[in-house]
């Protein structure tokens, strides 16, 4: 083999190291978890549980507290009731990470694995629950 074939072997490789790291960190099956932890407190400060829920999952936990949840594109609803007997329901909107989307411009993969499971959203990390 001449020099300039050996460099274009050389140059062949990196760019196909390159383009297989980029494509293969941009999805979020590969890199995500399947749950993402949320932190819930109550707005006055209080303690008591809640009942959470999406499409994909249903969970019971204590407040304040922080509890792993599985995301969904769908919202995560809250029925919550303090000790003192206060209730509060609503919900937590689902949120597309950014750097997914950039991911699925660039490489044009369109999140066609990642919106079957999901695994490309996210919910606030931090949450206080109105209590009126």
């Amino acid at each position: 083999m001449n020099l300039q074939n050996i460099l274009l072997c050389i140059i062949f490789k990196k760019i196909s190291f390159s383009f297989a790291f980029l494509l293969l960190t941009s999805c979020a099956t590969i890199v995500n978890d399947a749950e993402v932890p949320v932190t819930l407190s109550f707005s006055d400060g209080s303690s008591g549980s809640c009942n959470l829920s999406n499409k994909r999952a249903q969970y019971q936990v204590d407040v304040p507290g922080t509890h792993r949840v599985r995301r969904s594109d769908d919202a995560l609803k809250y029925d919550c009731k303090t000790v003192e007997g206060k209730t509060a329901f609503g919900s937590i909107p689902s949120e597309m990470e950014g750097a997914k989307l950039a991911g699925s411009v660039v490489f044009f993969d369109l999140g066609i694995t990642d919106s079957i499971n999901d695994k490309h959203r996210t919910y606030t990390p931090n949450f206080t629950i109105p209590i009126k």
